[in-house]
């Protein structure tokens, strides 16, 4: 092979690399996909250690939670200047009437057709509609509501009605998976999971104006408009709570950002029972004032071990059921029937929750000693309920938002006078805006033991209005 074979030779495999060389690079750029590819269907039962599917606990329930339609009408007088009104007469300018709808949710909870909801989807409607899951639309009935803890009884009467198993809601734990169930913002019912975040959610302010029991379950499962009085389930499907609120960046109008709260369902069922069977809202009725949480160093001074809390008596009203059981001022309550208590906001939702007669297991540590003692509960009266002080006197708590319009020091305790009726024999000398921080020289704390402290015969109140402190008398019949 002389010089100028060799040479061509060279020259073409070199050519020849050159072209193939685009076409493996192409063929490294996009190798062959290969895809593992499984389409049969989704079988829970083949991980029971690690579900991959809730719809078997899901399913069962949601024939049970219904859609809430509300309607009112208000009725408003036309705008029009004072002057047309003098020449024509009103009976020329009708009153205009305008219609609001409202949407939430519900559960049935009984085969006869009871559905606990949230008072504030009901709140104050002419005609409320229930869609149940199978299609059907049935005139609702209400039964009673509960401000106080936001919930509503409504009732449906129809043949064959799903209805829910409840839980023992006080055996919920931190990292409890649950599921919300509702109608939000209308789209049709929605399934949404996440888990409890947490127990006992009490001084949030969302039942604050009416004097409310908060203790929310706090859960991630998103919660959002329409979810109101829908149901939040546990692994297992049975009812742990009524969805109630959300915190959202938003306000009002927010969505939902991992922040829910929902009604336990040993309250929620507490007050069902109440309203069924009496026609109003039963609570019981301890008997202690000034009561208070207690710090570390506090807890531990008063004798308590470490890492043990309580909730210190400071007031105990005469003739109440606590001072009849032998509870005294200084003791530390410490336990309900067997459940710890942490916070004063726990022993009050507590005893609200239970029947006035009921007898109750109150543990207590007194100068070291723990004890034991039989409390028989007395009844929060529906004036007291309702937040009525003395005869014609409305009272609500003293929170931050009226603290800082009346101008009150932060350190002050007390409750505030929000109405005096024009015929209360006390509308003289009580008036909207003071502040009760004393009652026979025992400090004001909450309402109910503002109430306990007061008694048959003349009373001397401590109040506080514009910046200055007087005794004014008042005498209960």
């Amino acid at each position: 092979m002389n010089n100028r074979t060799r040479l061509n030779a060279i020259l073409g495999l070199v050519l020849l690399s050159l072209i193939s060389l685009p076409a493996c690079r192409a063929a490294e750029a996009h190798p062959k996909l290969e895809l593992k590819v499984d389409s049969s269907p989704l079988n829970a039962a083949a991980a029971k250690n690690h579900p991959t599917s809730f719809a078997d606990v899901v399913e069962p329930v949601q024939p049970a939670v219904v859609s809430v339609y509300s309607s009112k009408t208000i009725v408003q007088r036309a705008r029009v200047p004072e002057i047309f009104r003098q020449f024509y007469g009103d009976g020329a300018f009708p009153d205009q009437s305008q219609k609001h709808e409202g949407l939430g949710s519900g559960v049935i909870v009984s085969k006869n057709g009871y559905i606990l909801t949230n008072n504030h989807v009901v709140d104050d409607a002419d005609e409320l509609k229930v869609a149940l899951n199978d299609g059907r639309e049935l005139t609702a009935k209400l039964i009673g509501t509960d401000p106080k803890t936001d919930i509503a009884v409504i009732k449906i009467d129809a043949d064959d009605l799903p209805f829910v198993t409840l839980a023992d809601s006080d055996r919920l734990r931190v990292g409890d998976l649950v599921f919300a169930i509702g109608n939000p913002l209308g789209v049709g019912q929605t399934v949404t999971m996440g888990i409890v975040s947490a127990t006992g959610r009490s001084n949030l302010g969302i039942l604050a104006e009416q004097g409310g029991y908060e203790n929310f379950i706090q859960t991630d499962a998103s919660i959002n408009q329409g979810n109101s009085g829908g149901a939040l389930i546990d692994g297992q499907g049975r009812l742990v709570g009524i969805n109630s609120a959300i915190l959202s960046s938003g306000g009002s109008r927010g969505g939902n950002i991992g922040i829910g709260f929902a009604i336990p369902i040993n309250l929620a069922s507490s007050i069902l029972t109440s309203l069924v069977e009496t026609g109003s809202v039963q609570r019981g009725y301890l008997g202690v004032g000034s009561i208070k949480d207690l710090k570390a160093d506090e807890a531990e001074a008063l004798g308590l071990k470490k890492d043990q809390r309580g909730v210190f008596v400071g007031a105990v009203p005469k003739d109440g059921p606590a001072a009849k059981a032998g509870i005294k001022r200084s003791d530390v309550l410490t336990a309900i029937d067997g459940q710890t208590l942490n916070t004063a906001a726990e022993l009050r939702n507590k005893v609200a929750a239970k029947a006035p007669g009921t007898e109750v297991a109150v543990k207590l540590m007194r100068e070291g000693k723990e004890m034991t003692l039989k409390v028989k509960l007395g009844a929060l009266s529906a004036a007291q309920s309702a937040g009525e002080f003395i005869p014609g006197v409305t009272v609500k708590p003293l929170d931050s938002e009226t603290r800082a319009k009346i101008g009150a020091p932060k350190d002050l305790e007390g409750i505030v006078i929000s109405e005096v009726a024009e015929d209360s024999p006390f509308n003289k000398r009580l008036v909207p805006g003071m502040i009760i921080v004393e009652i026979n020289r025992q400090t004001v704390t909450d309402v109910e033991q503002a109430q306990g402290l007061l008694q048959r015969g003349r009373n001397l109140l401590i109040v506080y209005i514009r910046g200055q402190f007087s005794p004014v008398a008042v005498t209960i019949n």
